[in-house]
C-alpha cells in the first residue's frame, strides 16, 4: 500500500478539498499518512492570494525532498492553474493537476512518473473554462468544526484578484445534496459546521460554464434548510459579501436556531474611490448599513472584516479614509492584506503604484487597529452568560474554544468538555488576551 501525505497552503475551501481528496485516495487503496512520514507520496494543495503564498509551495517542495528524497510530488489547487509551466520547472516536482483534473487525482495517479532531476513535472491543466463541473467537498480533520463547501468560483472581476481565473465561474451544490452532506457530518459527531467557497452569497447558480439564466436556488434558502438539520448545533458562515448580505438573511440568523451570531463581511477598503479602482460591487455607505443591521438586531454579534491595504490607487488621504471609516465601525476584529501584484490583473494598470515601505506601514497601523477592536469586543462580552465547544487542543493543563459569537476562551483541561458544548460565564481576558471562564448551570445560562 502506497503512503500519501497532504499538505494545504490557503483558505478554508481548500482544507475542505484536501480533505476530501485525502478520503478519495484512502477509498483507492492508498495509506495517508502525515507529512513528517516517510510518505512515497507528496501532495501539495496550493493557494496564489499572494506572492507568499507562492513562496511557500516552493518551500513546502523542498521539505518534502528532505523527508523522502525519492518521494513523489504532485502540486494543486489555485497556483497550478495559474502557473503549470513555472511549477513544473520547480525542481522535486513530479506533476501539476489544474483545477479541472485535481478532483481526478486518484484516477491520474497510476499514470504518474517520477521525473528525472532537471526535467519538468508531468503537468495536467486545462483551460479553467473547463473547470464547470461542481465537487462536493468538506473537511474531517477536526472533530469539533468542519468546513463544508457550497461552492465554488466567482463571477467578480475584482481588480486584485486571480480567483477567477484560478477557480472558474460561480457554481454551487443543490441544497438538497448540502443538506445530505451536513446530515453525514452530523453522523459523525461533529457539533459545528462551517459554510464556506469562494463567493458563497452567490449560492444557487449549478450550472458553471456561466451560461445558465436564472438561479436554482439562494443563501437564504440554503441556511433556512440547514436550520432544520438535527445533530448539528453550530452553523458559522465563513464570509459574505456585503451587497449579498441582504436584510432577510441577517432577520434568519437573527432568530435561527442553530446559526450563530457572527459575520465575516468582506469590505477591502473604506474609501469609495479605492472600491471604485477595486471594481467592488458597493460604497462603504452600503457596507456601514450591513454592520449597522446586524448590531441593532444582534447587538453582540461577532463582525470580522477583511481590508487590503496598498491597493495602486490608495494614496495617503484614501488610506486615511479606511482607517478612520473602520475605527469608527462597530467591528470585531480585520484580516489584514498587503496588496501584492498578481500577473493578468487590472491592478496592474492603476496608478500611482504604492511603495512596498508604504504597504507594511498601513499594515502595521490596521494590525494595531484590529488588536484594539477585538479587545473592546472581548471587553464588552465579560460577565456575559454564553456556550463554549471545546476543543481537543491542550496545552499546559488548559483547553480552548469558541463561543457562538467567536470569543475564543480557555478552561482547565476537562477530558468530559472535549466536542462538547457548555455554558459559561465569561469572567475576565487575561493577559494572552483569552477570555477566561466559569462553568455556571444550564438553568443559569440565560441570566
Amino acid at each position: 500500500m502506497k503512503k500519501v501525505a497532504f499538505y494545504t497552503l490557503g483558505c478554508k475551501l481548500n482544507f475542505s478539498e484536501t480533505s476530501t481528496l485525502a478520503r478519495l485516495m484512502e477509498q483507492h487503496g492508498y495509506e495517508r499518512v502525515e507529512f513528517n512520514q516517510q510518505p512515497d507520496i507528496f501532495i501539495i494543495n496550493t493557494c496564489s492570494v499572494t506572492d507568499n503564498a507562492d513562496k511557500k509551495c516552493r518551500k513546502i517542495v523542498r521539505e518534502a525532498q528532505k523527508i523522502n528524497p525519492d518521494g513523489y510530488v504532485a502540486i494543486l489547487g489555485c497556483y497550478a492553474q495559474l502557473k503549470p509551466k513555472e511549477i513544473s520547472e520547480i525542481p522535486g516536482v513530479d506533476a501539476v493537476l489544474g483545477a479541472s483534473e485535481k478532483f481526478r487525482l486518484h484516477e491520474l495517479m497510476p499514470t504518474f512518473i517520477k521525473v528525472p532531476a532537471g526535467q519538468p513535472a508531468q503537468v495536467f491543466n486545462s483551460p479553467i473554462e473547463d473547470a464547470i463541473e461542481y465537487h462536493a467537498s468538506y473537511s474531517l480533520n477536526d472533530r469539533t468544526r468542519t468546513f463544508l463547501k457550497v461552492q465554488d468560483g466567482c463571477d467578480y472581476p475584482c481588480a486584485y484578484c486571480t480567483i477567477p481565473l484560478a477557480r472558474g465561474k460561480s457554481r454551487s451544490d443543490t441544497v438538497a445534496n448540502v443538506v445530505k452532506a451536513a446530515q453525514e457530518i452530523a453522523e459523525r459527531g461533529v457539533k459545528e459546521i462551517v459554510l464556506t467557497g469562494v463567493n458563497i452569497g452567490d449560492f444557487g447558480l449549478v450550472d458553471g460554464t456561466g451560461l445558465a439564466t436564472q438561479r436554482q436556488s439562494t443563501f437564504l434558502e440554503l441556511i433556512q434548510a440547514l436550520d432544520e438539520v438535527e445533530g448539528i448545533e453550530r452553523f458559522r458562515i465563513s464570509s459574505i459579501e456585503p451587497n449579498l448580505l441582504t436584510d432577510e438573511i441577517i432577520a434568519f440568523v437573527a432568530q435561527s436556531k442553530r446559526f450563530v451570531p457572527h459575520f465575516h463581511v468582506p469590505l477591502q477598503s473604506g474609501s469609495n474611490r479605492v472600491l471604485g479602482l477595486m471594481r467592488r460591487r458597493y460604497k462603504r455607505e452600503l457596507y456601514a448599513d450591513r454592520v449597522q443591521k446586524i448590531k441593532e438586531l444582534m447587538p453582540h454579534a461577532c463582525i470580522g472584516v477583511d481590508v487590503i491595504v496598498g491597493h495602486p490607487g490608495e494614496t495617503d488621504e484614501l488610506f486615511k479614509e479606511t482607517y478612520q471609516f473602520l475605527n469608527e465601525l462597530p467591528v470585531s476584529y480585520l484580516h489584514v492584506f498587503t496588496y501584492s501584484e498578481r500577473p493578468n490583473t487590472t491592478a496592474l494598470t492603476i496608478k500611482p503604484v504604492v511603495p512596498a515601505h508604504v504597504r507594511a506601514e498601513r499594515s502595521k497601523m490596521l494590525h494595531i487597529l484590529s488588536d484594539k477592536k477585538r479587545r473592546a469586543f472581548y471587553d464588552s462580552q465579560v460577565g456575559r452568560s454564553a456556550t463554549v465547544l471545546f476543543e481537543e487542543d491542550v496545552e499546559d493543563g488548559r483547553m480552548q474554544g469558541f463561543t457562538e459569537n467567536y470569543v475564543r476562551v480557555v478552561a482547565q483541561y476537562d477530558p468530559l468538555l472535549i466536542n462538547e458544548t457548555m455554558p459559561v460565564r465569561l469572567t475576565a481576558i487575561n493577559a494572552a488576551g483569552l477570555m477566561e471562564v466559569r462553568e455556571v448551570e444550564p438553568e443559569l445560562e440565560h441570566q
